[in-house]
Order: C-alpha cells, then sequence, then structure tokens
C-alpha cells in the first residue's frame, strides 16, 4: 500500500489509509493488536496536543466502522507480554521499518520519552490505561445523555461519528457554539444544551384590551385577572413589545434597578433566548419580564385590581417531551 503525505502529516495519512482499507475488506467484525503500550502513548500524545477529555480516553475496545464492528482485545496487555508470548511459541512476525523512525511522533515517544518515564514511573502505561478507561466512560455518558436528550425532543439519532463530533463543539466552551440537526439548531449556555428558540417576525408594540391572550411570533402570552398579586396597572394601558436595549427592571424592592442583561444572565436566561420575550410596559415604563417578575413599582399590594401574565412560547416539536435541556458538564 502507498500513502500519500497530506496536509495533516504522514502519521495521519497512514492512519487514513489503513482504516480505509478496513472499510473495504469482506467482514462483518475487525480485530486489531493495539496494545497497552499503544494505548499508553496514544493517551500521552493526546494530551501533549492539548486533547480534551475525548482524547484522553485514548482508543476505544469497541467501535464502528461504517458498517463494521472494531474490537480491540489486547488493549490490557503490554507489548512485553506480547513479545514473550510469541517468542515462547516461537511465532514469527514483520517489524515494520518505519518503527525506528523518531521523526514520527509516536516512534519519538516509544524510543526516547517511554524510558525516561518507565525509570521514575514503572507503571505509567497501566496508569494512563486505567485513566483513559475514566474518561471513556465519562465521554459514554454524555453521548447516552445527548442521544436521549434528542430523542425526547423527536429528532433523529445522529450517527457515532456525527455524536462524537457534536460533543466535541458543545463541549469546546464557545459561546456562539450552534449545531444544526435535522432541522433543529442546538445551543449550549453555561454547560447546558437546548433548543433554539425561533424568534419569530418582529411585531408593533400592541394595547392589552382584556384578551385572555395575545398571539404573537413565538409564542402565546396569557393574562388571568386577579387581586392582590401580579401587576398593578393604576388605572393605565399595558402595552406588550419586544426589548430594544437598554430596559431595566427591580424585582425585589429591596435591591437596586439592574439591566436586563445582568438580570437575564443572573437567572440563567440564554443569549439567543433573550430578544424572543415579549415584555410588558405600562404607561411607558417596564412592569414584567417573563421569567424575571414584575418591577416593584407595579406590584400589586393588598387587595388591589391585578393582572397575571404568562409567557408560552410555541413548542419547537409536536412530539412532547420531558425537560427542555440536557447538562453535559460536571
Amino acid at each position: 500500500m502507498k500513502v500519500a503525505e497530506s496536509g495533516k502529516g504522514l502519521e495521519a495519512a497512514a492512519r487514513e489509509a489503513r482504516y480505509a482499507a478496513f472499510r473495504r475488506h469482506p467482514c462483518n467484525v475487525l480485530a486489531l493488536a493495539h496494545h497497552l503500550d499503544d494505548q499508553a502513548e496514544t493517551v500521552l500524545m493526546n494530551l501533549l496536543r492539548g486533547a480534551g477529555a475525548r482524547g484522553a480516553s485514548g482508543m476505544p475496545a469497541q467501535a464502528r466502522l461504517g458498517d463494521k464492528q472494531l474490537q480491540r482485545p489486547l488493549l490490557n496487555v503490554s507489548r512485553a507480554s506480547i513479545l514473550a508470548y510469541a517468542r515462547r511459541h516461537r511465532l514469527e512476525w514483520v517489524e515494520d521499518e518505519s518503527n525506528a523512525d523518531e521523526s514520527l511522533t509516536r516512534n519519538f515517544v516509544r524510543r526516547r520519552v517511554a524510558p525516561l518515564l518507565e525509570k521514575r514511573f514503572p507503571k505509567w502505561r497501566e496508569s494512563l490505561a486505567r485513566a483513559a478507561r475514566h474518561f471513556s466512560k465519562t465521554e459514554i455518558g454524555k453521548e447516552d445523555l445527548l442521544r436521549k436528550f434528542l430523542l425526547s425532543k423527536g429528532l433523529k439519532a445522529p450517527s457515532e461519528r456525527k455524536l462524537v463530533e457534536m460533543l466535541k463543539q458543545l463541549t469546546s466552551g464557545g459561546t456562539r457554539t450552534r449545531i444544526e440537526h435535522d432541522g433543529a439548531a442546538l445551543r449550549v449556555y453555561r454547560g447546558t444544551v437546548s433548543l433554539e428558540s425561533a424568534i419569530g417576525d418582529s411585531f408593533a408594540p400592541i394595547e392589552w384590551k382584556g384578551e385572555r391572550r395575545l398571539r404573537l411570533p413565538g409564542g402565546e402570552l396569557h393574562f388571568r385577572r386577579t387581586r392582590g398579586a401580579g401587576i398593578d396597572p393604576k388605572n393605565r394601558a399595558l402595552v406588550v413589545r419586544r426589548r430594544s436595549g437598554g430596559e431595566r427592571l427591580q424585582p425585589d424592592a429591596r435591591r437596586p434597578r439592574r439591566t436586563l442583561k445582568n438580570l437575564f444572565q443572573e437567572a440563567g436566561v440564554p443569549p439567543w433566548q433573550r430578544d424572543a420575550l415579549p415584555l410588558v410596559f405600562c404607561g411607558g415604563e417596564l412592569a414584567w419580564v417573563p421569567g424575571l417578575g414584575v418591577d416593584a413599582r407595579f406590584q400589586a399590594a393588598g387587595n388591589a385590581s391585578a393582572v397575571v401574565a404568562q409567557w408560552l412560547p410555541n413548542p419547537l416539536f409536536l412530539r412532547k417531551s420531558k425537560g427542555g435541556h440536557a447538562k453535559i458538564f460536571g
């Protein structure tokens, strides 16, 4: 087999060529000979390259390659043990001449770094392999959680490769991460994955005239008349409109008035959901915000006539589901 070096380097090109050959092989299961030393070297190289938990997981004992299953039954067996077995049973093997090329990262780690580590840490291979198993279990747990979340929202389960890539992006820490999948968009905020709410079309300010509900782009705003709780209009008209910037609210009279941006951050409302929320104004002053409550100046007291507002966003999908988000960190 000839390997053409790509921009990723000779090692990456050789790996791609091997797995391309594996895909073409007429079988259902492939058993690979990766062993304990390979696993430890892989974890060490990944960590030195700055890889995250996925890289620290090393090579999985089982994986899918297209319609084939990959098995690595020797991951807990050292190279020394395999060589001893082969010599004892007078087995013959072919040694790849490239294994002596220390310009390749793995060979450098194997021939130069590993002997130094073994002098100070004789069990370094076992320790790294044990850490890899721990990280692998954590990653598998995250994959299962994300897969269940997607299914609960009526979305198709992604392929294993796409699921891994989705998790990689969602756990990267990027504040603008947005992943398209099966007609929906996934976002992550403070380690919690949620489906992006559609803001919908903009609308002009609407004066409330006593309707039980207002149909708005993105959902419905429900109203209920009551006494002693909710918004006290003080005989002024209530107007519904979207956020325009600079609004402030004082949900607690004992605390100062603060910007909606700060209050949304404190309440953990994702940035992409904030502009979709309808706000209720009274006499030009902000009186109520979904999820934040009624401004102290308009909170009904005693037996005063009042209005309770409730925002019900449109469901993104027809199927019913439990929960609207999935925690993938921690």
